[in-house]
């Protein structure tokens, strides 16, 4: 009796992981889509993480994809002793599944480069919509989202409203390098996406699936 108990226990562990995971790579697949289309065709960075990957692409020629993996993957490294295993496993996986989406949908097959204002628009909710879903799993979008989630846990701040002032500095020394048009636009993004942000993670009918010890406190 008891072996069939935590058989079932185990059971039931082993689905949560894979919903849990799943609601992850939804979440990171939007974040990605809105990136790789409506917004890194315009030099926007979506956020601070993203706008580093925008200046290492703009200097150094190195593919954005890969340059927003490296960021995201070192700022985690970084921020690992505030994060259990789980919560770290699933910030990388996100990350990972971010970048992969975000070289796939730069080739040029799909349509770039439409009226700025239109994409900046769609490209800002679609992100708000992949953070917020990352955010409710205890997982971070990576890069700056990590600093964010670590306030919104511990100090109860609102996590959108974290990543707008963060990435603000961020975004005035992206904006200064490349062209200062892109601090406005970036602000309009995340003013939008911060929005949608907190509506997402504040939602009631999203299943927030975060599995035992995925947190630890300092």
């Amino acid at each position: 009796m008891v072996n069939r108990s935590n058989s079932e226990s185990s059971e039931i562990h082993f689905k949560d992981h894979i919903i849990h995971y799943v609601i992850i790579s939804c979440g990171a697949f939007i974040q990605g889509i809105a990136m790789a289309i409506f917004l890194f065709p315009h030099s926007i960075p979506s956020g601070g993480a993203a706008g580093i990957a925008v200046l290492l692409n703009y200097w150094f020629n190195i593919p954005i994809s890969f340059a927003l993996w490296f960021v995201n993957f070192s700022l985690i490294i970084l921020a690992i002793y505030w994060l259990g295993n789980t919560s770290t496993a699933g910030t990388i996986f996100g990350i990972t599944i971010t970048s992969i989406t975000v070289q796939i949908f730069s080739a040029d097959i799909f349509l770039h480069y439409s009226n700025i204002w239109a994409d900046l628009l769609l490209g800002s909710c679609m992100l708000g919509i992949g953070i917020g879903i990352l955010l409710r799993q205890q997982v971070s979008n990576g890069g700056i989202g990590v600093i964010a989630l670590i306030f919104a846990t511990y100090r109860d701040f609102s996590p959108g409203t974290t990543l707008l002032l963060f990435n603000g500095l961020i975004f005035i020394v992206t904006g200064s390098i490349i062209h200062f048009i892109i601090v406005f636009q970036a602000i309009f993004v995340q003013f939008i996406s911060t929005g949608i942000i907190n509506v997402v993670y504040n939602l009631k009918t999203i299943p927030s699936i975060t599995p035992i010890l995925s947190w630890r406190k300092k």
